[in-house]
């Protein structure tokens, strides 16, 4: 007997299989049986051995795709150049002036890239918080892994990584303190900092030291020097932030090495059309417009993602900046126009739904054709950063 499936698997084996290619969370599910399930039956469920091993590799294969992802390695420009590394930004929480963060040489044991992060201002002011915030991307689900370096400092010695960085006012961070003999995470969320979680342990000033942080979902943990510092707690203040290098008041400190392996993150305008032309498959086309930096509407989403990229015209242009809706007709199609409005009620891009015309239709039907799906995609969108 025959299952139908595309390597010639029968009965359990099949399903196993099957399964797998759905998805590793449901594969699992087949590794544990369940009671009164305690073997397959050879009976009802032969499988020739070249069959069973091509499922073995596909199993192989799908346990790699899961637990891979992209590895970024950040680079701090030029050393020597005494210059803001390109892709950064610098900024500061809190008050005070800015840091002055510069690539320089270093020689570290173990390492031959030597080029380092170093942050080499000082100023005695309680609340400063000197930011480097790489702007190339943002990310979701990570780990980040970087070494950092005390190096000087009378009222502060620390270190630390922001991260799902909103802005200088909303960010988690961990830092380590030289002088306080701790590690701790907290957020800031609209300039108000959270109580601080962590231990206390030694980070000696002078010495290269490890910080690895993960984030999974909610879940956030870190580790310092291989051991774990901050275990798994929950906060669902942020979802997706960018990264960056975080120092306090008079703290003179040096970063290398810093890796991030991520999930690639899909921009949510690509999800909602994703979303919307599956659950709407008779639709002609969907597509999402933001302005560019000129003000230009471009399609950032589209059921055809060949036209990402693609200029818009001036209906979108109007829907963002004015907030209009457009009705237009095609030989075979008509299409609706409308904004997307953040959750201040501001239009800060546009959608354009196109579907197969019929005879007679009016006007105004086409736009209530439009208007459920159109609310679907707005539900969805509290601000034009999520989008992005």
């Amino acid at each position: 007997m025959k299952s139908g499936f595309p390597l010639g698997l029968a009965g359990e084996w099949g399903k196993i299989c099957r399964e797998l290619l759905a998805g590793p969370a449901k594969f699992f599910r087949w590794m544990i049986p369940p009671a009164g399930r305690i073997s397959l039956s050879l009976a009802a469920n032969f499988v020739r051995l070249p069959d069973m091993l091509r499922c073995f590799v596909m199993i192989g294969l799908a346990l790699t795709w899961s637990a891979s992802g992209a590895e970024l390695v950040l680079d701090y420009g030029s050393a020597g150049s005494d210059q803001t590394p390109p892709g950064f930004t610098n900024t500061l929480a809190g008050t005070g002036r800015l840091g002055r963060w510069r690539a320089m040489t270093e020689e570290i044991p173990g390492l031959t890239n030597t080029t380092v992060l170093a942050q080499t201002s000082m100023e005695v002011v309680d609340e400063r918080f000197p930011l480097l915030i790489y702007e190339k991307a943002k990310f979701s689900d990570f780990t980040l892994t970087t070494k950092f370096k005390l190096v000087e400092g009378v009222v502060e010695q620390m270190g630390g990584i922001v991260f799902r960085y909103q802005d200088e006012k909303s960010f988690y961070v961990i830092r380590a303190s030289g002088l306080g003999s701790n590690v701790r995470f907290y957020k800031v969320v609209g300039g108000i900092r959270s109580q601080p979680i962590g231990p206390t342990v030694p980070v000696a000033k002078g010495e290269w030291h490890e910080l690895k942080i993960e984030c999974r979902g909610n879940k956030i943990r870190a580790w310092l020097n291989g051991r774990e510092a901050i275990p798994e707690l929950t906060d669902t203040s942020f979802a997706a932030g960018r990264v960056g290098f975080f120092t306090k008041s008079d703290s003179l400190t040096r970063f290398a090495d810093t890796r991030i392996v991520y999930a690639p993150r899909e921009p949510l305008a690509q999800v909602i059309v994703r979303d919307i032309v599956a659950a709407y498959p008779r639709l002609v086309g969907v597509k999402i417009y933001l302005n560019d930096e000129q003000g230009e509407p471009r399609i950032v989403a589209s059921k055809d993602a060949k036209e990402i990229g693609a200029a818009g015209g001036a209906s979108e242009k109007s829907a963002i900046t004015q907030g209009q809706v457009f009705y237009g007709r095609g030989k075979d199609t008509v299409s609706v126009v409308q904004p997307l409005r953040n959750n201040n009620g501001e239009p800060i891009a546009a959608v354009r739904v196109v579907m197969k015309s019929f005879t007679g239709q009016t006007e105004q039907a086409v736009l209530q054709r439009a208007l459920p799906l159109v609310k679907e995609m707005q539900a969805r969108v509290q601000s034009l950063e999520e989008l992005q």
